[in-house]
C-alpha cells in the first residue's frame, strides 16, 4: 500500500498525527447553501461544488482526512426536515461519498462516512428501528468503499452504541464522538464510562466532537481516557470541537447560548487558540485531531503549523503565510512588522471590539 494511502488505524499505531477536517454544516449556513435549524446537507446534490471548494480548501489546509458531508442524513431527520422533497438520503449519500473521495484523492487523505443521532432515537427508543436507520447510511458509504466510518454527534451514549454496534459489522475501523460535556451525556451517563461503553461495543477510536470548545473538549476526553484506562481497556483518542469559546456553558452545550446559531461570531477561536489546543490535545496523547461547527480552513491550518515538527511537514496553505505571522516581516509598518512572532500572538489578549461586551453571556434555560 502506498504510504500516502496507508489505513487510518496504520497511521495512528504508527503513532502519527491525523489532522481531521473542519466544520461544514455551519459554514455552508453562512454561505447560503444550507438551512439553519435542521442543518441537513442536501447541498451535496443540489450544490456540489460548494461542498466540493470547502473540502478542498480542509485538505489544503493539512487535513489527512475528508469527511462525508451526510450530518443528519438520515431518512427520519430529512423527512422532518422540511428541506428535502426528491431527494433521497441515498442519493445525498452517493454524492457526498463522490465528493469526498474526489478531493482526497488529491491528497492523500482517507474518507471517512459518518453517522449521527437520529429524531427516532429520541422519539420511540427502539433499538432494531434505529439500528436500521444505521445500516442503510453504512450501506451507502459500503458501496462507495469509504476507508472508515464516524459515529459522531451523539447526545446519548446508548445511541451511539447502537451505531457502533451496527458499523461494526462492516470489516471498517469505527471511531465514535459524544458531544458531551464533562459531566456527561443527556442522562449523566460518565465520560469515562461513555468511553469503556463505545469500546467495548468495537469502536477502534473514541472522542469528542461538537458543542463546546477545543479545551473544554480536550478534557471531557481526558476523562474518557481515564475511565478506559480504570477498565483496561484501549483505544485511539480523537477530538474534534467546537470553534467558538463556551467558558459559560451548561451541560447542553453551545446551543443554549443565546446567540446561537447567527450571533456567534465574537466567539469565534482566534488560530492562536487552535495552536494551543493542539498542543493541549497532543500532550494528552489525543492523535486524531479536528474541528467541528465553526472550524474554518485557517483552523485547521494552525493545527498542522503547530503540530509541524511531529508530522514532520507544513501544509500548503502555509507556503505564503508562514507560521505565527511570520509573512507579516515584510509589512510596511514597523510596529505590525514587531508582530512577526510566536510571543506576540502567544500573549495576546484579543478584544471583542463591543463597548460594554458582557464577558460572558447567560445560557438560556433548558
Amino acid at each position: 500500500m502506498d504510504s500516502s494511502r496507508k489505513s487510518i488505524l496504520d497511521r495512528l499505531n504508527a503513532g502519527e498525527v491525523v489532522v481531521g477536517d473542519g466544520g461544514y454544516v455551519m459554514q455552508l449556513e453562512r454561505r447560503g447553501y444550507v438551512k439553519a435549524g435542521h442543518w441537513t446537507p442536501e447541498a451535496a446534490v443540489e450544490y456540489p461544488e460548494a461542498v466540493r471548494q470547502l473540502h478542498r480548501e480542509f485538505l489544503r489546509a493539512g487535513a489527512n482526512v475528508i469527511q462525508t458531508f451526510t450530518f443528519y442524513c438520515s431518512e427520519d431527520k430529512l423527512e422532518i426536515s422540511g428541506n428535502v422533497t426528491e431527494i433521497t438520503g441515498a442519493q445525498i449519500n452517493s454524492a457526498a461519498c463522490d465528493l469526498a473521495r474526489e478531493v482526497a484523492y488529491e491528497g492523500g487523505a482517507l474518507v471517512a462516512g459518518g453517522v449521527s443521532q437520529t429524531p427516532s432515537y429520541l422519539k420511540t427508543h427502539n433499538e432494531t428501528e434505529v439500528k436500521a436507520i444505521f445500516k442503510k447510511q453504512m450501506d451507502d458509504f459500503l458501496k462507495k468503499d469509504v476507508d472508515f466510518l464516524i459515529v459522531e454527534y451523539f447526545e446519548h451514549v446508548e445511541e451511539a452504541v447502537w451505531a457502533v454496534e451496527v458499523l461494526k459489522t462492516s470489516t471498517k475501523p469505527v471511531g465514535a464522538t459524544l458531544c458531551i460535556s464533562p459531566q456527561g451525556d443527556m442522562n449523566g451517563v460518565p465520560p469515562g464510562e461513555c468511553a469503556v461503553r463505545l469500546v467495548k461495543a468495537g469502536a477502534d477510536m473514541v472522542g469528542i466532537n461538537c458543542h463546546l470548545d477545543p479545551l473544554t473538549s480536550v478534557g471531557t476526553v481526558k476523562l474518557m481516557k481515564e475511565g478506559l484506562d480504570k477498565a483496561g481497556l484501549k483505544a485511539h483518542l480523537m477530538v474534534q470541537p467546537l470553534g467558538f469559546l463556551t467558558p459559560e456553558c451548561n451541560h447542553t452545550g453551545y446551543v443554549s447560548l443565546p446567540e446561537f446559531p447567527f450571533a456567534l461570531e465574537t466567539r469565534v477561536v482566534t488560530r492562536w487558540d487552535i495552536h494551543k489546543f493542539a498542543r493541549e490535545a497532543y500532550k494528552a496523547g489525543i492523535r486524531y485531531i479536528g474541528g467541528c461547527c465553526g472550524f474554518e480552513p485557517y483552523h485547521i491550518r494552525a493545527i498542522a503549523e503547530e503540530l509541524a515538527a511531529e508530522r514532520g511537514f507544513l501544509p500548503p496553505a502555509s507556503e505564503k503565510h508562514g507560521p505565527w505571522g511570520a509573512g507579516l516581516e515584510m509589512h510596511t509598518k514597523p510596529w505590525v512588522r514587531a508582530r512577526a512572532r510566536r510571543e506576540y500572538w502567544e500573549n495576546l489578549l484579543p478584544a471583542s471590539g463591543r463597548p460594554k461586551c458582557p464577558s460572558m453571556a447567560t445560557p438560556a434555560d433548558e
